[in-house]
């Protein structure tokens, strides 16, 4: 009789602390979302605050309604602090913040996809061992170091390289961003790949296809939609990034289309202006625009690659 009482409290007390757990990640996730809701609200409530005291022109510029006057042709440009009237413009922050982010996925796609191939279909056990710690520990460097380097090193490297204008610019931003949105497509692109069956392989073995066939012809298509999830969350890594671009991209707020021209972001916009700027002001509320700008990309970004992951999650379970 005891026996029988002494387990049902123990299986009591299990009851117990599964209903707790549960409690406490629920809380978590509720939390999360209540914390991006508010990160929303705060946002949004402050960037309103501009346009009572600005035109949403100001934040597109004149020239995309008269491109063809001359006179407002030079003012898309972001100038808060001028003795003449100021300047918000978003353009050349968003195509800076482009210029670089989009040479950085690319390049950190091209390596991070390779190397994710070369990791789980054909690096040995011993090796796994070795390199797959080495590049998670990548993610730990500082982006505040990495741009020390961009800046001090490569930046020079890259001028007696190329010969370029601008030592600091949107190219030496770009390598910086690359390399710290490594191991974000890395791990995720090689999670998706040893997702993949092995019945996959094997069939492909079966079918007369050679090791490099198999990969580029079964298993890279079926872990597809991973791999682009990887390669969004890393294009959202790249967006957000700001002390490395804060560092190395030269903080010239135009608008180009030359890699290798001087750039402002709209992180490194924020992270420079907002420390100095009186609360209240209409320079303020102009930075409260661009990061609710940044926000709304980061957000649309990682809503799809949560969806394409979703996609491969909902393959698995078929599978």
């Amino acid at each position: 009789m005891s026996n029988t009482v002494q387990a049902q409290l123990t299986r009591q007390q299990s009851h117990l602390g599964e209903r707790i757990i549960e409690k406490i990640l629920l809380s978590a996730g509720v939390s999360s979302i209540l914390i991006i809701a508010l990160i929303f609200i705060f946002l949004f409530k402050e960037a309103v605050f501009f346009f009572t005291t600005a035109s949403p022109m100001e934040l597109i510029g004149k020239t995309v309604f008269d491109a063809w006057d001359e006179k407002y042709f030079f003012n898309m440009m972001w100038q808060p602090v001028t003795y003449e009237e100021p300047k918000y413009s978003l353009l050349p922050l968003i195509c800076g913040s482009f210029l670089v982010s989009f040479p950085a996925t690319l390049m950190a796609a091209v390596f991070g996809i390779g190397c994710a191939i070369y990791l789980s279909e054909i690096a040995g056990h011993k090796t796994r061992e070795i390199l797959k710690p080495t590049v998670e520990l990548l993610a730990g460097i500082p982006s505040v170091v990495l741009g020390f380097v961009m800046l001090m090193i490569v930046a020079t490297f890259f001028q007696d390289l190329f010969h370029t204008k601008f030592r600091l610019n949107a190219f030496v931003g770009a390598i910086g961003i690359a390399i710290g949105t490594l191991p974000i497509i890395i791990t995720i692109s090689e999670d998706a790949l040893r997702a993949v069956p092995q019945e996959l392989r094997n069939a492909s073995y079966a079918l007369g296809a050679t090791k490099w066939q198999t990969i580029f012809g079964t298993t890279v298509p079926a872990a597809i939609s991973g791999i682009s999830a990887a390669i969004v969350l890393g294009f959202g890594r790249a967006l957000g990034e700001t002390m490395i671009v804060l560092m190395a991209t030269g903080n010239a707020a135009i608008i180009t289309g030359n890699i290798f021209s001087s750039v402002r972001t709209m992180t490194a916009t924020i992270a420079a202006e907002l420390g100095e700027v009186a609360v209240g002001e209409e320079h303020y509320y102009a930075l409260f625009v661009v990061g609710a700008v940044l926000f709304t990309f980061t957000f649309i970004l990682n809503l799809v690659a949560e969806m394409s992951l979703h996609k491969v999650r909902h393959k698995l379970r078929l599978a």
